[in-house]
């Protein structure tokens, strides 16, 4: 697959590598701003569960740790 997506760029070696990489930083670019915020409500890696309750933390005392 990949053989035939590098035999439709234009070009010569330089011009195709240079395109792809375009193309890799278009495809991260969508999908840092469109599709991952989209996901993360749904996916929520935030949330961590140890032994079956919901990960907590301690209350702060409002003093820097020793």
């Amino acid at each position: 697959m990949y053989t035939l997506i590098w035999r439709l760029l234009p070009g010569d070696r330089r011009l195709k590598t240079a395109v792809a990489a375009g193309l890799v930083l278009v495809v991260a670019v969508i999908l840092w701003y469109a599709v991952f915020p989209w996901v993360e409500p749904q996916i929520q890696f935030d949330h961590g569960v140890m032994n079956g309750a919901p990960a907590t933390t301690p209350p702060s005392s409002g003093r820097p740790a020793p």
